[in-house]
């Protein structure tokens, strides 16, 4: 499996050496292995399963090749059938690269591809650990083609599980005391600056938070601001102006 072109200077450039950026390289490079085993927990694997299909039903009939930035371990990368990864931690690294993922040490501020590489750039869970969100999404923007998709997979600050989770991190979780959760309307004022617009939203675990582990349901369609996990699909606005344009012609 080759690359897409990349550019070389960028990756081998190492990620910025700004405090919050080792502070989360340093978490993650740190306790990847107990962040991986986290998905094989009771709560982890079922938590898995459904932000899984959530995703999952955003991207059908998408153009390939994908990009995962914040690939992580690569659990959704795998089961999403993302062909490569890119991350600032290379403990994180080394368990996606064992299960198949091609991977690229370095940041979404500065990703190392040039324009319109991929035809679906996903973000998972990744955002709220971003020092620059606006600036990774621009770049996400940049290298997804122009018919092309970015996904992205979040907690949103409406949610009552972002609390529980902002809790956790006070109490002294070394994952979720570096996350930052973006309420709905921050998330929109970014995309808008990005030329990015939201083209569909499901939303799931739309059940109280818990340790316990979750019960079955189905993703819903549409924004729910109690949901544990929203998935949402976007396009660059040109690409959905001519998509409209086209349909209307029909």
């Amino acid at each position: 499996m080759k690359l897409p072109k990349i550019q070389k200077t960028a990756a081998s450039k190492k990620a910025k050496d700004s405090k919050d950026n080792f502070d989360v390289e340093n978490v993650f490079g740190t306790f990847a292995e107990r962040y991986d085993k986290w998905y094989d927990k009771p709560f982890g694997k079922t938590a898995f399963n459904l932000e899984n299909e959530c995703i999952k039903s955003l991207s059908k009939n998408l153009e390939r090749s994908f990009l995962e930035i914040g690939v992580g371990t690569g659990r959704f990368a795998i089961s999403l059938k993302i062909e490569y990864g890119i991350d600032k931690s290379v403990g994180m690294l080394k368990f996606a690269e064992e299960r198949g993922i091609e991977v690229i040490r370095g940041g979404g501020e500065n990703l190392p591809f040039v324009d319109a590489s991929f035809g679906a750039v996903f973000l998972i869970i990744t955002l709220c650990f971003i020092n620059d969100p606006l600036k990774v999404l621009k770049e996400a923007s940049r290298v997804i083609k122009d018919n092309g998709s970015v996904i992205l997979g979040l907690i949103l600050k409406e949610s009552p599980w972002a609390s529980f989770y902002e809790k956790k991190g006070k109490e002294g979780n070394v994952f979720y005391k570096i996350a930052k959760f973006y309420t709905i309307d921050e998330l929109k004022s970014m995309l808008n600056n990005t030329g990015l617009q939201i083209s569909e939203i499901r939303s799931t675990i739309l059940q109280p938070p818990t340790e316990e582990p979750l019960h079955l349901e189905f993703s819903s369609e549409g924004y729910y601001k109690e949901a544990g996990f929203v998935a949402i699909k976007t396009q660059k606005r040109n690409s959905m102006f001519h998509s409209t344009f086209n349909s209307s012609l029909v």
